[in-house]
């Protein structure tokens, strides 16, 4: 079996690669990632290795691609422009995001593969966008909303339509959490004051990530996968062991240098609110079931983090321990961040700026912003973690999906505010598109796939704008994961600067 990995030399490349390599199978792997410096220098162990062949490349050249994607039986397309890079760079992001993945699920049809080739997308937990507390718990088939100015997460959106509606015989979408591991451990960037103190995220680390992609090839190749795998979407997570609030995580990790007052390293009024992505899942056991790649908790996290520490934590803990230590330790550390917080995506800026559009997405209004408190001690956290409020999809999901009628996507469409214009449809067919039009007029084509079980609605929606507060006033399936974060008066629309369609 030959086995085509994008994104070698990332980090979930790379370790998906290690472990491959350690692995007993006799699977043949092509590590394909850009022709740079950095990314020869990381894959150069394994050249000597007789089951890998390197390939430097650009995913956006197809006549490239195309060669690469030639006789390979399994693509783990794992290579992504991603954030915070996406952030400065949306159409690049769109080009490689999406136009990458295009241009691979071209490839294989073009060279005859469609039926044979297996495809592995890996997704973004950023599809679902802000779920903060009370919403805070989602599935698969959760309505797909991108947090505003997140072009990561639009790009990603826009490829995964795209292969679900590919019409491969054999495609997955992995729908990626957040990768903790010594990278998450050295980010420094305005992007950590956008996750919201009381957001929350399911995990998993790196090692199980390439533990993940591994076993997907060695399953692969000794057949133990069934054939019911193929044709879903899945959350990957880590479980129970890496689910965490990120004011617990906060608290946990400046402890760990004698910080135990948080009011002296976290000012509230610099930390988003709202419109960070994050959620613990309901159903990530589902692909742990299948591929068995978990093992991980986030004391492997916190263990990295204070790797990366290196001197400054025993230097932290002495200086913490003197009469009024705690206060400069944490006066040391915050003046750290100002060249984040002040910088063109950087929380602060959006305020001593008054960006009203930045304001009004991460904190829901300015005077929303002016009533959070000085000290994050005096926050009213959010603590009731373990309640679950499910999301409806909209039809019978107890049924079979061989027992799936055009009566039941008729039903999904009125609770999306739409309608469902296709007159006849095949008992338990998903893969065939039906034509919908969404509540402000539009009509296209999806498969039931797409639209039950992906979450994703309509796409000329999805290009225009972010127009959450006009979409939850006509559909109530939307209406779910907005109303409860949102007050009525929340109707701002933010256009987008690109779309798929500019690739």
């Amino acid at each position: 079996m030959k086995v085509l990995l994008t994104g070698a030399a990332g980090g979930m490349g790379l370790e998906s690669l290690k472990q491959m390599t350690e692995d007993s199978g006799s699977y043949q792997i092509v590590a394909l990632d850009l022709d740079s410096e950095r990314c020869r220098e990381r894959l150069k162990p394994y050249e000597r290795n007789s089951r890998v062949q390197t390939l430097f490349g650009d995913l956006t050249d197809a006549a490239f691609v195309e060669k690469a994607v030639r006789g390979c039986d399994l693509i783990l397309h794992v290579a992504a422009f991603v954030s915070p890079a996406a952030d400065y760079h949306p159409k690049k992001a769109m080009e490689v995001n999406f136009g990458g993945t295009r241009n691979l699920i071209e490839a294989v049809k073009k060279l005859g593969q469609n039926d044979t080739t297996h495809f592995v997308y890996i997704g973004t937990v950023a599809e679902t966008g802000d779920r903060m507390p009370p919403i805070h718990w989602g599935r698969v088939g959760d309505p797909i909303k991108p947090s505003m100015f997140d072009y990561y997460a639009v790009s990603k959106i826009a490829a995964e339509r795209y292969v679900i509606e590919s019409g491969l015989k054999y495609w997955v979408s992995l729908r990626q959490t957040g990768i903790m591991g010594p990278a998450m451990a050295k980010v420094r960037d305005a992007i950590q004051f956008h996750n919201c103190l009381d957001n929350v995220l399911e995990y998993v680390s790196d090692r199980d990530s390439g533990r993940l992609m591994c076993h997907l090839a060695a399953y692969t190749e000794n057949g133990a996968l069934p054939e019911e795998f193929w044709g879903h979407i899945y959350n990957i997570g880590g479980g129970p062991s890496c689910r965490v609030d990120t004011f617990t995580m906060y608290k946990l990790m400046y402890r760990e240098i004698g910080i135990k007052n948080i009011d002296y390293v976290i000012d509230p009024k610099v930390n988003a609110t709202l419109n960070f992505h994050g959620q613990y899942y309901l159903d990530s056991d589902k692909l742990e079931n299948y591929l068995h790649f978990r093992s991980d908790s986030m004391q492997y996290f916190y263990d990295a983090y204070l790797k990366e520490l290196g001197a400054a934590k025993p230097f932290g803990k002495i200086i913490c321990k003197l009469p009024g230590g705690q206060k400069l330790m944490g006066t040391i550390i915050k003046s750290t961040f100002k060249k984040h917080l002040n910088s063109q995506h950087g929380t602060k800026h959006f305020i001593d700026a008054n960006m009203e559009d930045h304001i009004d997405a991460y904190w829901g209004s300015r005077k929303r912003w002016e009533a959070l408190p000085k000290k994050a001690s005096q926050m009213d956290h959010f603590t009731d973690w373990d309640k679950v409020i499910p999301i409806d999809h909209g039809y019978d999901e107890s049924k079979s999906e061989n027992e799936l009628t055009l009566s039941d996507l008729q039903g999904a469409a009125e609770f999306r505010g739409g309608k469902c214009l296709s007159e006849a449809m095949e008992k338990g067919d998903w893969q065939s598109k039906q034509t919908f039009r969404c509540a402000f007029g539009h009509t296209f084509e999806a498969s039931p796939r797409l639209v039950l079980e992906g979450g994703h609605w309509c796409p000329e929606c999805e290009r225009r704008s972010w127009n959450y507060g006009a979409r939850a006033k006509a559909d109530p399936f939307f209406a779910q994961v907005w109303n409860p974060l949102h007050g009525p008066d929340e109707m701002r629309e933010y256009p987008k600067e690109v779309t798929e369609l500019d690739v």
